[in-house]
């Protein structure tokens, strides 16, 4: 990964990679500008090993500073800027980052951790500086197989995981993508989720740069900027969260021609209701794709194809240098179309077989990295199956609601929730019960000319048209909102105080 620009180096210098606002830079000029900074961070002392951490907005130097990092094997650690300080401080005390990169007040580093600043309004600062200063690079004999990123997981339970990946696992979204979906000579990737989530870096520079093509750093993510800035900036490829898809969709102030440069918006990081997906279809003429993956993969495995049948509820077909493999409590394949954990692995067969890597394991969690890795795969903690090559999430194996012995799948309800016109959002849990051992409840979010008083009775009527009885949920509420961190997953744990005396 550290040689992630030669690409674009050795065919074209001169055509942007990266491109933020009005700035922008070549691939030579932003080969010149990480080559600076490694020389600088070299000078503060960061060796193969050291942990980096950075917390900005997305701006040049978060892209910078990773491929910099790289380029000295060292750690580069994200931290997202909507962490409270102790939830940050956390993070850099559990990973014993030698640097810290951010915005200028954001108190968070304690002890004698050495601070970089980036002002995000206008990229000046003590980075700035330090890339300026122009010092050599070092040259430094990189192993793929190495530390070279952690990712820490969402944390909806408890402390966060920090799932520890090497460049080599960093790489293949976006080398296998150059066969699957060949590069366009105009491409130009918008990325408007943060970079300081790893999987947004692969999916968004990393990719783009191992495809030779351009990163578009996006500021807005408000349903009118986003449309404005994809308009503007002529992307053409963008990766989602279902509720930004929804809100270009509903937004009466985003039209068809605003997206019109858009040939492929890819939405991941929670479930995407069928409805939504066919409103921007309809709405803007071109598909959203879907796809599954998680922190520990690093990114999305599965994705929809246009030459194979699609369920409604299907998360996509394995990628080409991976595999699912569906298990039971044993760890022993099941059935095509039986329902089990959900499990990633190398590709068997092809050119593929044996490339792909999961994660190195979870930073100094030793029990929890053997766990997750037992039998030379990946174990998600999802469940879900397969039909015919397909797969199809049932939920977290966590989530899993045991209702008076019956298994209710969340997913599965969360389905027939947002199938219904007045339902914008919805989330499905278990909480305890003194005869059933749990309930199913639901929280939805309405849609914005549904009545919320009238809403839950009718969702209820729904269901029974639509799922056995012990699915149906036996309490609604009706929010404003749904708690989500920052990849856009509901945080359950948040969800469940407020059933009590519902």
């Amino acid at each position: 990964m550290a040689a992630c620009l030669d690409r674009g180096l050795i065919e074209h210098p001169g055509r942007e990679a990266l491109v933020w606002g009005d700035l922008s830079l070549t691939y030579a000029e932003l080969d010149q500008r990480v080559a600076a900074a490694a020389g600088g961070l070299a000078a503060l002392g960061i060796q193969s090993g050291d942990r980096v951490a950075l917390s900005l907005p997305n701006v040049p130097a978060v892209v910078e500073a990773f491929l910099a990092i790289q380029r000295l094997g060292a750690v580069w650690l994200g931290i997202n800027t909507n962490l409270a300080p102790p939830e940050a401080r956390w993070m850099l005390e559990d990973t014993g980052a030698s640097l810290f990169i951010t915005g200028p007040g954001r108190a968070v580093a304690s002890g004698d951790l050495h601070t970089l600043t980036v002002d995000p309004g206008d990229g000046s600062g003590t980075w700035a500086d330090l890339v300026a200063a122009g010092r050599p690079a070092p040259t430094i004999d990189v192993d793929p197989h190495a530390p070279a990123a952690i990712a820490y997981t969402s944390g909806t339970t408890g402390r966060p995981k920090g799932a520890v990946h090497s460049q080599h696992n960093l790489l293949w979204p976006g080398i296998s993508s150059r066969t699957s979906s060949p590069a366009r000579d105009d491409e130009r990737h918008g990325t408007v989720l943060a970079l300081t989530i790893l999987n947004i870096l692969v999916l968004g520079p990393l990719w783009s740069y191992l495809r030779g093509t351009t990163a578009v750093l996006l500021g807005r993510s408000d349903a009118v900027g986003l449309a404005s800035d994809i308009r503007e900036q002529r992307i053409n490829r963008i990766t989602l969260v279902p509720t930004l898809a929804y809100d270009l969709v509903a937004h009466p102030g985003v039209e068809r021609g605003d997206l019109a440069p858009l040939s492929q918006a890819i939405i991941g990081a929670s479930h995407s209701p069928p409805a939504l997906r066919a409103a921007w279809q309809e709405k803007f003429g071109t598909p959203a794709t879907i796809g599954y993956g998680l922190t520990e993969t690093p990114t999305g495995v599965t994705r929809e194809r246009a030459d194979l049948p699609t369920r409604s509820d299907g998360a996509g077909y394995p990628l080409d240098p991976v595999r699912v493999v569906i298990v039971d409590d044993h760890d022993q394949e099941v059935p095509s179309g039986e329902t089990g954990e959900v499990c990633i692995a190398p590709a068997a067969h092809g050119p593929w077989a044996g490339s792909w890597t999961p994660m190195l394991g979870y930073w100094n969690r030793g029990e929890a990295t053997a766990e997750a890795l037992r039998g030379g795969m990946l174990h998600t903690g999802d469940l879900g199956f397969l039909d015919n090559g397909q797969l199809v999430v049932r939920g977290r194996r966590t989530e899993m609601i045991l209702r008076g012995g019956a298994n209710v799948y969340p997913a599965e309800v969360e389905r027939v929730l947002l199938d219904h016109p007045g339902v914008r959002e919805a989330s499905v849990l278990g909480i305890p019960d003194d005869r059933l051992g749990e309930a199913v409840v639901a929280a939805l979010v309405p849609m914005n000319d549904v009545d919320p008083d009238t809403l839950p009775e009718a969702v209820t009527a729904f269901c029974r048209e639509q799922l056995a009885h012990y699915k149906i949920p036996s309490r609604i509420l009706v929010l404003d909102g749904l708690p989500r961190n920052a990849l856009g997953k509901v945080v359950k744990t948040d969800l469940a105080p407020r059933f009590d005396g519902a």
